[in-house]
């Protein structure tokens, strides 16, 4: 087996496109036989593998036979699905929400489907423990919070990224509560149910590593794939989607959709996996892992977006700018020449931080971004004075925020004890007379100093104070 199974890679090696396989149920990425035309060949799958976007597929002559054709043929529906588990998206969601908008924008129609039932039911794909259980109510606002953000994320890739003269496809988000609140749980197993088979479900990687877990797995986890599957079901019947797409961890997930449906219905329907993101260290980066990075501004500030961008390794750049961006091939290859003749720069880091900062937040909020930026990296007080209320408190998000009755005649020290940043007494005095208080980025050693507007208060009535390194206060002057 071993054998033939090499002798197959090698003599499919000299292809581009990179297509995957089922051997013993699993798909395995392999180098495609391409009998197909030019047009088909030169499409939208061949510029997702290019760019990294897709990963495997199912099943396996999807990538190179029923699937091209299919995409050519005319706008068919994708689906995605996002369960609301947190009352926001993030990171490692946005690489799904990227596939969605390739085929949008290649003018097919996309579904984003919120899970408001499955989330309550838990994924167990990926994950050591059964997720704590959700109430209705907390399930019902994290879904709203998520619609919100997915509708501007489409809403900024239309007015921003989509520039090529092809028509978009539509975009519609829906919730799979509507169509699981009604049924009961013998009529759901009785129509549903009789469609899956034990050992199948038993096999799927995400059900053996649970099972071999210290904790095992519930029955309430198990059910997962089926509801799943169900969706795709639904989807397909009501909205005539046949093509689903997930992470790598949902492959078992995707395989029981299309299972379920081949056997009801006798469709023919594909699945796409798209990379999971993972962290310099390899963990996957999620709400479950705790080192999320959210696509809700009060949860992560542009600014901290940006960051993360900015700051990510430069082994990492180019396949986070294939992925993340829609910048044509030729204009990354070009932007990255240029970092590699001037490192320094990062020119490739700072494009890539705004171009998902754009997506993400649209242009206010990657203005933002650059502002807070500025303002920390290069003490400007001209920053400090165009930043709004919500910015600063964003930048300095652990800082203490005071709204006080500005007075005539009020000190240094009577600013530095409004905001309890120094102690009471001769300590707090002698802190300022050792210079450790800045105001808006400058020192101030004299305790008896009286504010002065635009030095020490600035134009839009805020003073940021710092007391030695890392302390910071935020003070908003009233009645100026």
């Amino acid at each position: 087996m071993a054998a033939s199974i090499a002798r197959t890679c090698a003599a499919v090696s000299r292809h581009r496109f990179t297509v995957f396989t089922k051997i013993s149920r699993v798909c395995l990425p392999l180098r495609s036989r391409l009998h197909c035309s030019a047009p088909v060949c030169s499409g939208l799958l061949l510029k997702l593998n290019k760019r990294g976007v897709i990963k495997n597929s199912f099943p396996e002559h999807a990538a190179y036979e029923g699937l091209p054709e299919l995409l050519q043929s005319e706008s068919q529906t994708v689906y995605c699905g996002f369960d609301p588990t947190a009352d926001s998206l993030h990171v490692g969601n946005l690489l799904a929400i990227i596939g969605l908008l390739h085929f949008r924008g290649a003018g097919h129609h996309v579904l984003a489907l919120l899970g408001g039932a499955t989330a309550q039911i838990g994924d167990p794909s990926g994950k050591t423990a059964e997720r704590d259980a959700l109430s209705a109510e907390t399930v019902e606002a994290n879904t709203h919070s998520i619609r919100e953000s997915l509708q501007r994320i489409f809403t900024n890739y239309e007015l921003h990224f989509h520039i090529n003269s092809k028509k978009l496809g539509t975009v519609t988000v829906l919730n799979n509560l509507k169509w699981y609140k009604d049924w009961d749980v013998v009529s759901f197993l009785s129509q549903a149910g009789r469609h899956f088979r034990m050992g199948t479900m038993l096999s799927r990687h995400s059900v053996q590593s649970r099972l071999r877990s210290a904790e095992g797995m519930s029955l309430t986890e198990f059910t997962y794939q089926v509801f799943q599957a169900y969706d795709f079901y639904h989807l397909n019947q009501i909205y005539g989607c046949k093509i689903q797409l997930g992470g790598t961890d949902q492959l078992g997930n995707l395989m029981s959709g299309h299972d379920y449906i081949h056997k009801v219905s006798g469709q023919e329907v594909y699945g796409l996996t798209i990379p999971l993101v993972t962290s310099s260290v390899g963990d996957k980066l999620g709400k479950t892992a705790g080192n999320a990075v959210w696509l809700n501004r009060d949860k992560t500030s542009p600014f901290e977006l940006y960051q993360f961008f900015v700051r990510q390794p430069d082994s990492t750049i180019e396949k986070y700018l294939k992925l993340f961006t829609f910048l044509p091939l030729a204009e990354i290859e070009s932007l990255m020449e240029q970092q590699r003749e001037d490192p320094d720069k990062r020119l490739a880091h700072k494009r890539l931080a705004a171009e998902v900062t754009k997506l993400v937040h649209g242009k206010e909020g990657l203005e933002s971004a650059k502002r807070c930026t500025y303002a920390l990296y290069n003490n400007s007080v001209e920053a400090l004075e165009e930043m709004t209320d919500e910015e600063l408190q964003e930048l300095f998000r652990e800082a203490p925020f005071h709204e006080t009755l500005f007075e005539p005649g009020t000190t240094v020290i009577d600013a530095c004890r409004k905001v309890n940043a120094i102690p009471d007494g001769p300590k707090g005095y002698r802190m300022v007379l050792e210079g450790a208080v800045h105001i808006n980025h400058s020192r101030v050693n004299n305790p008896e100093q009286v504010l002065v507007p635009k030095l020490h208060i600035l134009s839009n009535g805020l003073s940021l104070l710092r007391v030695g390194k890392k302390n910071f206060y935020i003070i908003k002057w009233l009645s100026l």
